[in-house]
């Protein structure tokens, strides 16, 4: 059984962006992974983040010894990024406007902006959102896209960055990213 996630989770001051609890043995939903016999079955997985709860379906394989975290660009949420799925989930968007929100996790304006951000995702669903946190193991992306402030947010499409918005200015964004998908 591979499978295939996509995590997202506001960076507001009531939960983590990083995953708090992802027990299957406790929930007793994937009997295949334990030594049950069910590998075929459709089965959910609950991913906790804080106060959050997602459920995020599995892909079947061949094989149960296969697990990967495949790159797919998802719209009408946002996904948590790192330094090494940023770009395959930009190239798997394909021609489809992809808005990263560049934030760390003790940035005030970030906090705010956050849920304004999910918000925006579940109303363009022709876009792509994503997230990164700029913290130590992602700077190498951060300098790449030429990070100077938090938040900031890069507009990309067909795989380059077009716009940018700094600030905690969700106005701006929203016009940025009509203006881009619009040309």
């Amino acid at each position: 059984m591979a499978l295939r996630l996509s995590i997202s989770s506001s960076h507001g001051p009531a939960s983590s962006p990083a995953i708090s609890t992802c027990r299957p043995v406790a929930c007793g939903r994937f009997p295949a992974l334990l030594g049950g016999s069910a590998a075929s079955h459709k089965r959910s997985l609950t991913v906790m983040t804080g106060s959050e709860m997602r459920g995020v379906t599995p892909v079947r394989s061949s094989s149960l010894e296969t697990t990967s975290v495949g790159a797919e660009a998802v719209t009408g949420q946002v996904t948590e990024v790192s330094k090494d799925t940023f770009w395959p989930i930009v190239k798997a968007a394909g021609d489809k406007v992809v808005v990263l929100d560049m934030y760390t996790q003790w940035c005030g304006p970030c906090k705010v902006m956050a849920p304004k951000f999910q918000e925006m995702s579940e109303k363009n669903l022709d876009v792509v959102f994503l997230k990164l946190d700029c913290n130590q193991d992602n700077k190498p992306l951060a300098k790449e896209l030429g990070i100077k402030v938090v938040p900031t947010f890069k507009i990309l499409k067909d795989g380059k960055v077009v716009k940018e918005v700094t600030g905690a200015k969700i106005d701006e964004l929203a016009r940025a990213i009509e203006i881009v998908k619009s040309s």
